[in-house]
């Protein structure tokens, strides 16, 4: 039988999760990924990957400072906060790189003999290509892993503050990340609306929101990056 003091702990670290998924670095990741996937499934696998992903990382560091007693030291926390503003970078840049290439551009060629010229953009063709569920869940999944490494220093703090030791840190690891993948997956539902339905609406609508994921994500990492940049500044 679990006692009271665990019961709550594993009940808090849940509801730690579902908050923890709302972070603004976890969104403009998560978004980027949804303005290319504009579908309610496509959305619903990518938070739930996310989650697996950042919850995988979270118990094996976990398990290494609680079974190996390894303290993490703060530069590890900067670094892997840096990695991932870098990460929310190259994700917004990727995005605005697609975009660009798929704008409307001229074609000029000869039909029935005479000089013809129409507009042309590669985002209205259809992808026939078959999408396999793996090579489609990999990069969400390392998304969701580099941010479990960044918060890993923070949440082993919480568990060793407390005194329920080895298997108990473990299972309080497991509730959070169990409702981070909860809270992202509504939360990438909910994203993915806009989205869904700026594609029905008109491509133009589709490409503007693809467009504010796109600055969306490289703002946020500038600015993690800057605030990291300052407070290490700050500490000299």
């Amino acid at each position: 039988m679990f006692d009271t003091q665990l019961l709550t702990l594993l009940g808090v670290g849940f509801l730690l999760g579902l908050r923890h998924a709302m972070d603004t670095d976890h969104l403009a990741a998560v978004s980027t990924v949804l303005a290319e996937r504009p579908s309610f499934l496509a959305s619903g696998a990518i938070g739930l990957w996310w989650g697996i992903g950042h919850t995988f990382t979270l118990l094996l560091v976990g398990f290494i400072v609680l079974i190996g007693g390894i303290h993490i030291p703060a530069e590890f926390e900067t670094i892997a906060e840096s990695g991932v503003g870098v990460l929310l970078i190259l994700l917004g840049v990727k995005l605005a790189l697609k975009l660009y290439r798929e704008r409307w551009h001229v074609h000029s060629h000869h039909h029935e003999g005479l000089p013809h010229v129409h507009l042309h953009s590669h985002q209205l063709e259809k992808d026939h290509r078959h999408r396999h569920w793996m090579s489609e869940s990999i990069r969400p999944l390392c998304i969701g892993m580099a941010h479990g490494l960044a918060g890993s220093a923070a949440l082993m703090l919480m568990v060793l503050s407390t005194t329920v030791g080895v298997g108990g840190g473990l299972l309080s690891i497991l509730a959070f990340g169990i409702g981070s993948i909860a809270g992202m997956m509504g939360i990438a539902l909910i994203i993915s609306v806009p989205v869904v339905y700026s594609l029905s609406a008109s491509h133009r609508l589709f490409t503007g929101v693809q467009g504010c994921a796109s600055v969306a994500s490289v703002l946020v990492g500038v600015w993690m990056l800057f605030k990291l940049t300052q407070t290490a500044m700050g500490q000299r």
